[in-house]
């Protein structure tokens, strides 16, 4: 009879109290790479759940179990443990529109509308500056700069994509990497078939990798013809790939295009087959409310950059309606030269105040959806969302620790306005991509901050001495 008894109270226990059996018997215990325990875990699920003293598990490259400290550390056997206590655990930032390199054009030339900031400035300065070593060097520095700021996957567009695949990969940064295709000569492709050519060999050297999803890039309805459109959506189709694209910055593309084809630039790209899931457009400032209802039929991703917008006055999108239509926009920096950097925290803020003056309306995007877009929104609008841009078992370990203590986050009330309008890039403490620590404790790991500063500078030197030619 006492066997009995004591048969019965194991099998009890077995069946209703895991976790102390798990304590109990190390060897049913789950074997991880890191546990970051702690924290206060902002998901980004579904739900949006918060969770105090929270925990987070990863194997590899993603996530295989989150919850209280407590819970997760009894069912865990890890080889690495960061210490979060008193700090947050966010999703990895999302930037959904940049020019990495043009990193190193910052400040070259500020104050002018979009057209004369391009025709006079930037491509002159790209025609005699930019080459792959060029490439690699700006790349390397934007890089540097977005780890810093908790930002963990990037969406871009220039030349020599190549390259930049290379040192993203190399620094353990995801990105969506979109080979410029427009139709004049430019540093990479001299002609629209060796940039097609060129981006095809891109699109299957990096079809599948674990970071980085090659996409091809037609800069605009204005510099890319009908055909040449045609040909990219159709290749897009055929090899499975992103196609990332400059829709509806200004209001003089807006009147040319209509002037051009008859239709506004959302309009015209959809009449002509080019808009699906597959498309990533940038920008979005000039569209109706018809446009919006086609951007979320397609299943069209929005990039919306409000500080780039704002400082080239090329105008305000429509942000609230395309968040009331649940369109999957998400936050941009732009480049650096037209912004002047690759801060996330400061494209939440300026979001979240921009539409609320523009529209006269304190309540429209909120803290929660400013940081929503900036993270598991933004991984919609690159069509990433099964994969990134929130914290939930299965998905990739992209994570920020940031610090939430600093004076200018004292006193703290609320997590998403303590997030959004006081946190800092210099708040984030420690980065981890795919499951691999690339920052910690402000130490970057996978680049060489002090030789990228001096490359940087060296190339400040030769573009001063190319603009005087």
């Amino acid at each position: 009879m006492d066997k009995l008894k004591v048969l019965l109270a194991f099998l009890l226990l077995f069946s209703f109290a895991p976790s102390e059996f798990a304590e109990a018997n190390p060897a049913r215990k789950m074997r991880v790479d890191i546990l970051i325990s702690g924290g206060t875990l902002v998901t980004m699920n579904a739900h949006h759940d918060v969770i105090e003293d929270g925990a987070v598990a990863i194997e590899g490259d993603h996530i295989v179990m989150l919850g209280k400290r407590g819970t997760v550390s009894m069912n865990v056997i890890p080889k690495r443990v960061i210490n979060a206590a008193g700090k947050v655990i966010i999703p990895g930032l999302i930037n959904t529109h940049t020019h990495v390199p043009m990193s190193l054009f910052r400040g070259i030339s500020d104050d002018l509308d979009l057209q004369d900031w391009l025709t006079k400035y930037i491509f002159p300065a790209e025609a005699k500056n930019v080459n792959e070593q060029f490439v690699r060097a700006g790349t390397r520095l934007g890089l540097a700069e977005m780890i810093r700021g908790g930002t963990t996957t990037y969406c871009d567009m220039y030349y020599f994509e190549d390259a930049i695949a290379d040192e993203s990969k190399k620094a353990g940064v995801r990105g969506v990497l979109g080979e410029t295709i427009i139709d004049f000569p430019v540093a990479d492709n001299k002609t629209n078939a060796e940039a097609m050519s060129y981006a095809e060999r891109f699109i299957t050297k990096w079809h599948n990798d674990p970071l980085i999803v090659p996409a091809l890039a037609p800069h605009a309805p204005y510099t890319v013809s009908t055909d040449h459109l045609k040909a990219i959506r159709a290749m897009s189709d055929r090899l499975d790939a992103p196609v990332v694209i400059h829709v509806a910055e200004t209001k003089k593309e807006r009147d040319d295009i209509k002037k051009q084809y008859g239709d506004t630039p959302v309009t015209y790209l959809d009449k002509i087959g080019f808009l699906n899931y597959r498309t990533i457009a940038a920008h979005t400032v000039w569209i109706t409310d018809k446009e919006i209802d086609i951007l979320k039929s397609r299943g069209v991703g929005a990039a919306h950059n409000p500080q780039s917008n704002m400082k080239l006055a090329s105008g305000v999108a429509p942000v609230p309606e395309m968040l009331a239509k649940d369109v999957a926009v998400g936050l941009g920096t732009d480049g650096a030269a037209s912004n002047n950097d690759l801060d996330m925290w400061e494209e939440m803020d300026t979001a979240a105040k921009l539409h609320k003056e523009f529209s006269g309306d304190p309540k429209v995007v909120n803290a929660e959806q400013a940081f929503e877009m900036a993270t598991i929104r933004g991984a919609r609008a690159l069509h990433l969302d099964q994969l990134i841009g929130s914290i939930e078992a299965g998905k990739r370990a992209d994570f920020a620790i940031v610090d939430v203590d600093s004076l200018h986050q004292t006193p703290f009330f609320n997590i998403y306005s303590a997030l959004v309008y006081s946190t800092k890039a210099s708040d984030v403490r420690s980065v981890i991509i795919d499951g691999r620590l690339v920052m910690l404790d402000r130490r970057l790991l996978t680049l060489n901050e002090n030789a990228i500063k001096i490359d940087a500078n060296a190339y400040r030197d030769k573009i001063i001495k190319s603009l005087k030619n």
